[in-house]
């Protein structure tokens, strides 16, 4: 009976954390551990590479299809750098929801936050803290790939975000990668169980 299937919603994670606290690195292992998780495909008006695919790799928009849906209320967050527009589109994502698909989110502090205003209990926020501010430092200047300068804008917007991190459902230390990814597979998948 088509009554007995019933679809259920799909549900959203949201990764944020300060550049240098190893976000993409846990994101991708609790992916490959999860296993249910597609991970959320951003929209730009950057140029596709050779080798990109539409909707796979990015959705690519025109800048002028780009500014229509930021003045309709398209997106959930989009920014403006390098000359390029980047944001997550609010219809994809509620398409992903409505077809009961769980989706994986990489996004700062605002566009978190605002996921979690639009779609409330079906988000999951979950926030990755450095052990310090002295070993992100540390990490970041490891990376050799930013002068001084950078590295200074890099840690003040790190500060910024830390002060934010009550604001998340789930707040984790990254001191140790695999308790890490422990810790935050097991919350996720407490979260998908969740009617």
């Amino acid at each position: 009976m088509a009554s007995d299937r019933v679809t259920k919603e799909g549900k959203l994670i949201v990764f944020s954390a300060p550049s240098g606290t190893g976000k993409s690195t846990v994101a991708r292992l609790v992916m490959e551990r999860l296993g249910c998780l597609g991970f959320s495909v951003s929209a730009t008006t950057r140029a596709m590479r050779s080798g990109e695919q539409d909707g796979i790799d990015y959705h690519f928009l025109s800048r002028d299809a780009f500014e229509k849906k930021i003045s309709e209320g398209g997106f959930i967050e989009h920014e403006f750098f390098f000359g390029n527009y980047y944001g997550t589109l609010l219809d994809k994502t509620r398409e992903s929801v409505d077809a009961g698909k769980h989706l994986l989110f990489d996004l700062d502090v605002k566009g978190a936050l605002n996921l979690k205003k639009i779609f409330g209990d079906g988000a999951l926020l979950v926030f990755l803290k450095p052990p310090s501010m002295e070993e992100l430092a540390g990490r970041l200047m490891g990376r050799d790939s930013e002068g001084p300068e950078a590295l200074k804008v890099r840690l003040e917007r790190a500060a910024m975000e830390l002060s934010h991190a009550d604001q998340f459902d789930y707040v984790v230390v990254n001191d140790d990668l695999d308790s890490t990814v422990d810790a935050v597979a097991t919350r996720i998948s407490h979260f998908l169980t969740q009617s």
